[in-house]
């Protein structure tokens, strides 16, 4: 596990437009957000907009903010 804080490339917020459930949106997050959630979907044998449906498909607010609650599960489940 990598400690101490992030540099400035893995902090900066990057916007990327994707494939949910058919339809084309955009979101924001940090660098670091968006490594690991393409190795989930890499890992799962699947693709970066399908693992993005799925969290769609169960979030409660906002998407941004539902991929970032994903990936640190993910990570809390690999500890």
């Amino acid at each position: 596990m990598k400690t101490g804080i992030l540099n400035e490339d893995e902090s900066h917020i990057g916007k990327r437009s994707v494939l949910v459930a058919g339809h084309q949106t955009s979101v924001s997050l940090e660098n670091c957000f968006w490594r690991r959630l393409k190795q989930i979907a890499q890992s799962r044998g699947i693709s970066l907009n399908r693992l993005i449906t799925e969290i769609d498909r169960t979030r409660t607010g906002n998407l941004s903010s539902a991929i970032r609650v994903f990936v640190l599960d993910d990570a809390i489940d690999e500890s």
